[in-house]
């Protein structure tokens, strides 16, 4: 059954970035139902009973996966039944376009191109092949530069020709046609250049050719936010990667990613992520890496 409120998650992938890895070891483990335009490889180890949801398909996990999720197809991942207290987990996230249709037209990228409109449905791979995987899938955090992108084409390939892979939901994304709009690209390319200062809804509702009525109605259909919820989910995101990145004080966090009030950061970020900014930062042991 597709849910309606599902929550549309703003990456912390800038326009310029290629890849986000995150690599950590939790106790909690549980992350609502949403969706991004991003592809996402999840790996799990040590997460038996924990919950699956992608799509229509709900599944208590063992004790390793992988999965690859396609654009905008909603998923997440509940404790359940999960008892463990160190579950592994090492996400990867990638533009939906990093892969262009040129190049995954070339014969060698075929087995890929395969696999990534396969993902459209979600596509749980064996436990053999994650199992053979999982060294290189946990050295990636560890390699720079072009050697990072050449593993990661590389793992995507041998993904895409291992055997026993099972498509998860029965249909595919129905938010697919979310950044279909030249108002949306606009409007995301905006927020991206411009979140750390003031953005006042009159200049976004100009730079579409929008009365703000209208604009109001436009970004809350296609978005399910207002504005002022859209442009903070933006700043959210960035905060949430230089807390871990970044040796700057919450303070100066708050006032580069365009909070002018170092209260009100707290408690959007704490509605945002369900825990304060120095409790994000002092609890998240693993690594976060862009490149």
């Amino acid at each position: 059954m597709i849910q309606t409120n599902v929550h549309r998650e703003i990456t912390p992938l800038a326009p310029e970035d290629s890849f986000l890895v995150f690599d950590r070891i939790k106790d909690e483990f549980d992350f609502p139902i949403h969706f991004h335009p991003e592809y996402e490889l999840n790996f799990l180890k040590n997460g038996k009973g924990v919950r699956r949801v992608v799509g229509d398909s709900m599944e208590e996990i063992g004790d390793i996966e992988l999965v690859l999720v396609g654009p905008n197809l909603q998923h997440g991942w509940e404790l359940h039944n999960c008892e463990s207290s160190k579950i592994h987990e090492i996400t990867i996230q990638f533009h939906n376009d990093l892969f262009d249709t040129k190049l995954l037209d070339r014969r060698i990228m075929k087995p890929i191109k395969d696999m990534f409109e396969r993902s459209a449905h979600g596509i749980l791979f064996s436990e053999k092949i994650s199992d053979e995987i999982a060294p290189r899938i946990m050295n990636l955090s560890k390699i720079d530069s072009i050697d990072y992108f050449l593993e990661l084409i590389s793992i995507l390939h041998d993904l895409a020709r291992s055997r026993n892979q099972k498509l998860l939901s029965t249909y595919t994304s129905d938010f697919k046609n979310f950044e279909n709009s030249d108002k949306i690209k606009i409007i995301y390319e905006y927020v991206q250049l411009n979140y750390h200062k003031k953005i006042s809804l009159n200049e976004v509702a100009d730079l579409v050719n929008m009365s703000q009525v209208s604009f109001n109605r436009f970004i809350k259909k296609r978005t399910g936010k207002t504005l002022v919820e859209y442009v903070n989910d933006t700043r959210i995101g960035y905060a949430a990667r230089w807390l871990i990145e970044k040796d700057l004080s919450i303070a100066e966090i708050a006032y580069k990613c365009g909070f002018n009030n170092i209260a009100n950061f707290n408690r959007v970020f704490k509605n945002n992520k369900k825990c304060t900014p120095s409790k994000y930062r002092e609890e998240f042991s693993g690594i976060k890496r862009v490149l």
